[in-house]
């Protein structure tokens, strides 16, 4: 008895499993890439911390003064392409704040000076990590560092 067909199926099979591990690999690179992207913006969020924390301590008679505690967490700021004025520490915040808003999505950032310590400083970076968990959520980084 001669049986036909039979190779068509087996070919049938295989093109359903290699789909099936397609589709899968498919949502592997979306998961993937969704992740490395939130891990960028906590780098950023790092850099940027770290970034306001050497400008606090170029003038640190001024940080020590406590001329940094105006910039707190509000509406994030939109990126522009000028500058800030007036004087270094309004320049240092309105930089550093713009730098925040080109660099992470809904970001945002606060310095406290002298609340755990007259020396002390808290800087606060926050930004939308929507993509990362799929939940419209605000993500922080709080770097304290002594001047």
């Amino acid at each position: 008895m001669k049986q036909s067909g039979f190779t068509l199926l087996e070919v049938l099979v295989a093109m359903m499993v290699l789909s099936i591990g397609l589709l899968g690999l498919a949502g592997l690179m979306a998961a993937s890439m969704r992740n490395n992207e939130s891990a960028y913006h906590s780098t950023q969020a790092t850099w940027l911390a770290y970034d306001i924390l050497d400008r606090m301590r170029a003038n640190r008679t001024g940080a020590l003064a406590n001329a940094y505690n105006g910039a707190t967490l509000g509406s994030p700021a939109t990126c522009s392409a000028t500058a800030a004025t007036g004087s270094i520490t309004a320049q240092d915040i309105g930089n550093w704040k713009n730098a925040i808003a080109c660099a992470l999505p809904a970001g945002d950032g606060a310095i406290a000076v002298g609340t755990s310590g007259p020396d002390r400083v808290t800087v606060t970076v926050q930004w939308n990590d929507s993509r990362a968990d799929s939940v419209s959520t605000a993500r922080q980084i709080i770097v304290e560092s002594q001047l």
